[in-house]
This record gives structure tokens, C-alpha cells and sequence, in this order.
């Protein structure tokens, strides 16, 4: 089975958002990108079917999510010690826009919306039972 690798990046208008220094946080991002595009695109490679596939990039997405709403929860914090969020606020902003690149492919959209909808159920249903 084929299925077409995936491609991440870090887009423009976060970078330009960051404050003008050594680049540290810029590659630091493009590091992490780089990171969660191969070991999505090894899973893949190593996946049965699409299905398959998509439980992995669920998986993805979830994480990406957690980290989105902990840079989200870091923002005001910083700013009540009087500190710059700016970083927080590009990785939070990071975590979602790599959630919607990853949304945009085709082949995928249609099973990571049926394996959400499964998850759902199925916890749902073990919540239920407790």
C-alpha cells in the first residue's frame, strides 16, 4: 500500500512573529517540525492500511492539542510575572497550525474524522461503565 508522506513546516508568519535574536527559537521549532514529520512518515511507511495510518496521526494530533493547550495556559501566567509570552505564544500557535496541515490532507481527512468519532465512542462508553 502507498500512502503519500506527509510534509510539515513551520510557517513564515509565526518565524517573523518571534523576536529578533540569535535564530535559537526559530530552529528549535524547525527541529521539533522535522522531528514529528519523520517518525509520522515512518509510522506510515510501517502502516497496514490507511486506517492504520490515521490512528497514528490521531495520535499526533491529540498530542498536538495537549501542547497547545499548555502553551495556551503558560500565556497569562507569563504575563502576570510581568513576563514577555511571545515564545508561548508562537509555540501554541505552532501546535495548531500543525494540527490544521496535517487536517488538509485528502486521503487522510475522512479516516482521522472516523477514528476521532471511534475514539470518542469508545471512551464514552468506558466512562459509562465506571
Amino acid at each position: 500500500m502507498e500512502i503519500e508522506p506527509l510534509s510539515l513546516g513551520v510557517p513564515k508568519p509565526i518565524i517573523d512573529a518571534l523576536p529578533e535574536s540569535d535564530g535559537a527559537a526559530a530552529q528549535d521549532m524547525q527541529k521539533a517540525v522535522d522531528g514529528l514529520e519523520q517518525r509520522l512518515n515512518r509510522a506510515l511507511e510501517d502502516a497496514d492500511t490507511e486506517a492504520d495510518a490515521a490512528a497514528y496521526v490521531v495520535d499526533a494530533i491529540e498530542r498536538l492539542e495537549t501542547h497547545y493547550e499548555r502553551y495556551d495556559e503558560f500565556i497569562p501566567e507569563l504575563r502576570a510575572w510581568g513576563q514577555s509570552p511571545i515564545y508561548a505564544i508562537a509555540w501554541r500557535n505552532l501546535q495548531a497550525d500543525l494540527i490544521l496541515q496535517l487536517q488538509s490532507y485528502d486521503w487522510l481527512a475522512s479516516h482521522v474524522d472516523r477514528e476521532r468519532n471511534l475514539r470518542l465512542v469508545e471512551d464514552g462508553i468506558r466512562f459509562g461503565k465506571r
